[in-house]
């Protein structure tokens, strides 16, 4: 039988990378070549993936796995990474991140340098050196059996409500809809009845705010999930219970430092299998529109190796 090395990690095979150039609202898209020509110094060809929309992004980077790529690269922020965890999740195939967006919040919670620059070389390091760490993925099962995985933070509650809301809205253009949509939720704001069931256990609580965390933090650095550990094969739940305005506007600013966890009416669980159920909302993972409630979350320990 033979021996496994540090080298079989990383399967043979050409560095595909998936680029976003509108990520972070286009402050990287120069960037990209010299990214490029880093990565080059791994000895291994370098292959950037072609794509229009995220749907595109999403199926040729299954089409590069399929393919035999040795590894797949994200430049952009959550959405990007979003996007190409779906296709290396479960696979042999390492992943890694280059933070270039608005949130990069997978990048950071699992030890990648903010600068993209630096995050390409800690990469090339990894390639060269045939490096990986496991880390674990939330894998959501919907009502008609569909699945979505992804590596950050599920939100359920107001933000998810307020991205919907900003998702239909035809103006303002650009970061004005939003704090718009903030608006008008705010104004309609009340708790709504979840039903929770943790590990087989069942609860149902009133809450405005819930979130499901794979790692701590959403929304650009948002530490919601504070404790999440993606290496812990567990996901946090974070239930903010029957806030009105007042409460919610002074808690928000919390979530920055991780402290509202402390706040009387915020309840926090761990369970490996969280199942999710409420009337009427959308919910959004790594800042991606991904399904109707009910739905499934699972923890799946080791789901993907990241290139560091």
């Amino acid at each position: 039988m033979l021996a496994v090395t540090a080298h079989d990690l990383v399967p043979p095979g050409p560095v595909a990378v998936l680029a976003n150039s509108t990520a972070g609202r286009g402050r990287h898209r120069g960037l990209l070549p010299r990214l490029v020509d880093r990565l080059a110094r791994a000895g291994r060809p370098v292959r950037v993936l072609a794509a229009g929309t995220p749907a595109e992004a999403e199926a040729t980077c299954h089409a590069a796995v399929a393919d035999g790529a040795g590894a797949l690269v994200a430049v952009g922020g959550d959405g990007t990474v979003h996007r190409a965890l779906q296709a290396v999740a479960g696979t042999a195939v390492p992943f890694g991140p280059v933070p270039a967006g608005t949130g990069n919040d997978f990048a950071a919670d699992t030890g990648f340098p903010a600068d993209p620059l630096a995050a390409v070389e800690a990469i090339v390091n990894a390639l060269r050196a045939g490096r990986t760490r496991p880390v674990d993925l939330a894998r959501v099962t919907t009502a008609d059996g569909g699945e979505r995985w992804y590596g950050a933070v599920l939100a359920a509650g107001f933000d998810a409500i307020v991205n919907e809301r900003a998702n239909r809205m035809r103006w303002p253009r650009g970061p004005r809809r939003y704090d718009l949509a903030i608006l008008v939720e705010l104004a309609r704001l009340r708790p709504r009845r979840y039903r929770l069931r943790l590990d087989g256990i069942e609860h149902e609580v009133d809450a405005v705010l819930v979130a499901v965390g794979n790692c701590a933090s959403y929304g650009g650095g948002m530490r919601i999930c504070p404790d999440a550990d993606p290496t812990d094969g567990l996901l946090d739940v974070v239930v903010g219970g029957r806030f009105n305005r007042r409460t919610l506007i002074r808690v928000k600013p919390r979530i920055y430092r991780g402290t509202h966890v402390a706040h009387p009416l915020v309840r926090v669980h761990r369970a490996r299998t969280v199942e999710l159920d409420a009337t009427g909302i959308t919910t959004y993972a790594d800042g991606e529109r991904t399904a109707d409630l009910p739905v499934r979350i699972t923890a799946v320990p080791a789901a993907v190796r990241l290139l560091r």
